[in-house]
């Protein structure tokens, strides 16, 4: 390959970087085919490939990518329909593609592709793969490696939930207030999908979930600046920033699972910590208190050790107690036992947390073991415990977090 194709071949790899689902999102919003924008945008970048090594780079190689995937969107437009119908269609086309191309008059039509993508139309486990795909670029693959499922399969799914936008006419646009709630709960619920799965891999080094943690944060992010006064957009981005920020603490050099109270603080990442206070500074003076602003309020009480003092358990307590009546989820009734347990002793929190055995959701959940067996070793029931733990150890797909819970076990049957 000559100079002139790697010159080309960079800008268009930067350009990608750069305006993928800028690019993905302008388009899809005016013709409402997901699908064919992406393909439209695939010609574009082929056709620069081609042609700038003979031409050069353009100047705004953004405004050049759009308007040879602009003309690409509307001939395919023009292959699928006919008559007046297609004519008035491709007019009205041709009327919002009018204004300038310029990169910097391009309005960012990134949000609201992702509201369409977590249309509550679109079935909830293809919300996040959807997200990734059309805003960043990824392809099918890569996305089923992450969420471990087959390429095939996750092809077909995204595939039908493109077509599902087209053919149902999903709107391309930010939801009225009175709409809002549910939606932006959706879009959220999908970025934090994305970021939990690169968080599943604490080293980093599945290439199935690689940068995937990174990625949420990175939408998250043009969540809260496209819009900064919702406070759960904001509350969001400071829960992933505070779990980023104990990334490097997780594991011992060995590889070892570290848990949060017996992790060294001086490996957390205090500008992380330090942006996530800030944000829900911010989001406190919208007064409205939300899912994500109360779990990164539960993850700020921990970071108080940063300071000398102890974990405040008191805090945590009632915010779990909060988080209880806003997301009545069994997860949360787990960490608001461990809680009890460090406020109020032992027994109190084994008790709530036996309240929980009834349901069924726990049998398969390793965190409900490992708390449940936790709590029985420290009231001293050694017996009932290794079998909490066992229980625990088979259900635990990570390897260091097995060890752990072995070990665990190990002391307690060795006392």
């Amino acid at each position: 390959m000559d100079d002139r194709s790697e010159i080309a071949r960079a800008a268009a790899e930067a350009a990608a970087r750069r305006s993928y689902g800028k690019l993905v999102a302008w388009l899809a919003a005016r013709t409402r085919d997901v699908a064919g924008a992406e393909d439209a945008l695939a010609d574009a970048f082929a056709a620069a490939l081609e042609r700038w090594p003979r031409t050069g780079v353009p100047a705004q190689p953004e405004a050049w990518l759009l308007s040879v995937a602009r003309r690409r969107d509307v001939d395919a437009v023009r292959r699928r329909l006919t008559g007046e119908a297609a004519r008035d269609h491709l007019q009205l086309i041709a009327e919002e593609m009018e204004p300038s191309m310029s990169g910097e008059d391009l309005p960012d039509e990134r949000l609201r592709l992702m509201f369409a993508c977590a249309h509550p139309a679109i079935e909830s486990g293809v919300r996040a793969p959807l997200i990734l795909q059309t805003i960043l670029g990824f392809d099918a693959a890569t996305i089923a490696s992450a969420f471990l499922v087959s390429p095939a399969t996750m092809g077909q799914r995204l595939v039908r939930a493109k077509a599902r936008i087209r053919e149902t006419g999903i709107p391309f646009r930010v939801p009225e207030q009175a709409e809002l709630g549910d939606r932006l709960a959706a879009v959220l619920e999908a970025i934090y999908a994305t970021f939990a799965e690169g968080w599943s891999d604490p080293t980093g080094t599945d290439t199935r979930r690689r940068n995937l943690a990174t990625e949420g944060i990175w939408l998250g992010r043009l969540v809260a600046s496209l819009m900064p006064d919702e406070p759960e957009a904001l509350g969001l981005l400071a829960l992933m920033l505070f779990a980023e920020a104990r990334r490097s603490a997780r594991r011992g050099p060995e590889g070892d699972f570290v848990p949060l109270a017996e992790q060294d603080i001086a490996l957390w990442d205090d500008g992380l910590i330090d942006e996530a206070e800030a944000l829900l500074v911010r989001a406190a003076q919208r007064e409205i208190i939300g899912r994500y602003q109360l779990e990164a309020a539960v993850q700020s009480a921990h970071t108080a050790r940063r300071h000398g003092s102890g974990t405040d358990w008191v805090a945590i307590r009632q915010l779990y107690d909060a988080l209880l009546s806003v997301a009545g989820s069994p997860v949360v009734a787990i960490n608001r036992a461990v809680a009890i347990a460090e406020t109020e002793g032992a027994p109190a929190g084994l008790a709530a947390l036996y309240v929980l055995g009834d349901d069924k959701r726990l049998q398969d959940y390793q965190p409900y073991w490992a708390a449940r067996a936790g709590l029985l070793a420290r009231l001293g029931n050694r017996k009932q415990a290794a079998e909490s733990y066992d229980q625990a150890i088979g259900l635990e797909r990570d390897p260091a977090l097995r060890r752990f819970l072995q070990g665990e076990k190990a002391k307690l049957v060795g006392r």
